[in-house]
Formats: C-alpha cells, sequence, structure tokens
C-alpha cells in the first residue's frame, strides 16, 4: 500500500512514517522543508509543500492508497500571538487535504484531531458520542474543533471515507517542538517547573502507541466513525510521582488548581499590555487551571484493538532519552 502523510517530520508523524515503512508499505512525506526530513528512513518520498497551500499537495496524493492527515500547527501559550496562521493550517489545512482527498477518490484516510476539543471542565466522561461546545482557553484547541466539527465530520457525513482519531498528550523520544510535553518534561528534569496542579487529569500516551493507532484506524476503523485513542486519563501529581520513581528528581510542588485559573486572569491583563514570560501565558495556565479529560477509549479498543503500554515503562524509556539529551546523569531505576 501507499500512504501521503502530513506532519511527516513531527513527533507522531516521524513514529507513524517509521511504522509504516517496517510494515512494507511505501510512504510518500509532506514537508514543508526537504531539511527537516534527513532523519526519517530513505525509502520515504519527501515531498515539499504546505497544508495552506492545496495545489502543492495534489501531485502527491494522486493515486495513493490511503492519507493520515497528521500535520497541524500546535502550541499552547502564545496561542493569541498566530490565531490566523493557527486557523489558516488548522481549519484551512484540513480542509484542503480532506478536499484533495474527495477530488482524487483517495479511497481512505484518517484524520488526527484531539481530545482537546472537549473544554475539559465539566468532570464527565469523554466519549464519541457527545458534540462538545468549542473549548475557548487556547487557540490551537480552538481551531481544532472547528476542523473536527466544521469541516472533518461534515464531509465524513457526506460520504468522505475518514475515520478521525483523537489522542490526548503524547511524549516520547525524538520530540523537537517546542510547547509540547517535551517541554515541561525538561523543565521538571532541570528544576525549572515550579508547581504542578492537584486537579488536573489527563491521559499521557507513548508516541509509538499512539503511532500504532493511526494504523490501526487506517486498518480496521470504519470510514465515518471516530475513535478516542488516549489511553486512562492520571492526575498529573501520580505522573510525576512515577516520574521521580524512575529518575529520582523530586516532584514539583503541588498547588490547588483554582491558583492557576487566578494567575491566569491575572495575565490576560498582563497580555493587553506586554508579552508574558514563557510559562506564564494565560492559555498555558488556564490548560493547568484544574482541567480534566478523562476518557472513554472502549470503542477504539473494541473496534480497533488499540492498546497502550504501562505508563511506567513509557515514562522510563522517555526519561532516560531525554536525561541523556540533557547530559543529565540522574539516577534511573532498571
Amino acid at each position: 500500500m501507499e500512504y501521503f502523510v502530513t506532519g511527516a517530520t513531527g513527533l507522531v508523524g516521524t513514529h507513524l512514517v517509521e511504522q509504516l515503512v517496517a510494515a512494507g508499505h511505501d510512504v510518500v512525506g509532506l514537508t514543508r522543508s526537504r531539511s527537516n526530513a534527513a532523519h526519517l528512513p530513505e525509502a520515504v518520498t519527501v515531498v515539499e509543500g504546505d497544508l495552506t497551500d492545496k495545489a502543492s499537495m495534489r501531485r502527491a496524493m494522486e493515486g495513493v492508497d490511503g492519507v493520515f492527515h497528521v500535520g497541524a500547527w500546535f502550541y499552547v501559550g502564545p496561542g493569541p500571538e498566530q490565531a490566523e496562521t493557527a486557523r489558516r493550517v488548522n481549519v484551512g489545512g484540513t480542509r484542503n487535504v480532506l478536499e484533495l482527498m474527495d477530488e482524487l477518490d483517495v479511497p481512505k484516510g484518517v484524520y488526527t484531531s484531539t481530545v482537546g476539543v472537549h473544554p475539559g471542565t465539566s468532570g464527565a466522561i469523554i466519549d464519541e458520542s457527545t458534540e462538545p461546545p468549542q473549548p475557548t482557553f487556547a487557540v490551537y484547541y480552538r481551531t481544532k474543533w472547528a476542523a473536527h466539527y466544521e469541516v472533518a465530520k461534515p464531509m465524513m457525513a457526506d460520504g468522505l471515507p475518514l475515520v478521525a482519531v483523537l489522542p490526548s498528550a503524547i511524549y516520547g523520544p525524538g520530540d523537537k517542538l517546542e510547547g509540547s510535553m517535551r517541554s515541561i518534561f525538561r523543565d521538571y528534569l532541570t528544576g525549572d517547573l515550579p508547581a504542578i496542579p492537584r486537579e488536573s487529569r489527563l491521559s499521557f500516551d507513548y508516541v509509538a502507541d499512539t503511532a500504532r493507532a493511526h494504523r490501526l484506524a487506517m486498518e480496521r476503523g470504519t470510514p465515518g466513525e471516530e475513535y478516542i485513542i488516549a489511553s486512562e486519563s492520571r492526575s498529573l501529581v501520580e505522573v510525576f510521582e512515577r516520574a521521580e520513581a524512575i529518575t529520582g528528581v523530586p516532584t514539583p510542588r503541588v498547588v490547588p488548581a483554582a491558583a492557576f485559573g487566578v494567575l491566569a486572569r491575572v495575565m490576560r491583563v498582563v497580555e493587553r499590555v506586554v508579552t508574558p514570560p514563557e510559562g506564564f501565558e494565560p492559555e498555558l495556565l488556564s490548560f493547568a487551571a484544574g482541567r480534566r479529560y478523562d476518557v472513554d477509549n472502549s470503542k477504539a479498543r473494541r473496534e480497533l484493538g488499540l492498546e497502550h503500554r504501562p505508563l511506567e515503562e513509557g515514562l522510563r524509556e522517555y526519561l532516560t532519552w531525554e536525561l541523556e539529551q540533557l547530559g543529565m546523569n540522574a539516577p534511573v531505576d532498571g
């Protein structure tokens, strides 16, 4: 099979491409600059293009057996500064990819959405049966909601053979993206993460498992359906206590999530005058203010065969790699 992959040089895209090549598939990987793709397997056909330029993708998508639309603009923090870019890439780019799928009669596609299309404030269990209100606290999640519910789902309802997958927080070796989970873990390892919210909960998923879930969605997913591919949610306290047991680096101070909410409101006022310092952006603080993403992934487990490795195993592999990148010699258990 031949697959076209957007976001092929990102964290999930890279692992997905590697798995597809290892399984014997032909892969066409989209990147904005060929120099970003040097780490991809030699067997990958690298194509320069841009999600916002529909014509730049047309020829590369002709005749493929499937499309993985993984690419997106992602950054939680300074989102307001790039709101227009986020909309052009996440909403307009998704429309471009899916319209090309339709025009070129691509047999099947997988679209990477996010559990974050849900606001994460109700405390209710999140599954595929609810259409949530649009999140308001971050540009990334607002634009991903629009891409999901204003572009992808209407086209799926009209017969586009597309499967949507909803991952959560993804971590793992090879992450280069600022503003991702890597920033949080690196700050923790270097002692620059001053506090974590007691009440916040979300899923922490090892990147190779998320990439495999995308492959399963292509192989087994029903077109027109969406699947939550996130694992069981965890409190941030639990995650960093596990990290401390692995590395010996102490868990950051635990504070009530409401404290982040108060600080977020203050920084929204500050943001009108000056750019907040990194780590104190209202978007990021609002995300930490007690949001809960408790998911029900039983549909994906039942229909796709979704599996996730134990949290300790994934954290150990990732944190060992990250400590090496930082040149640190903190102890890592066996």
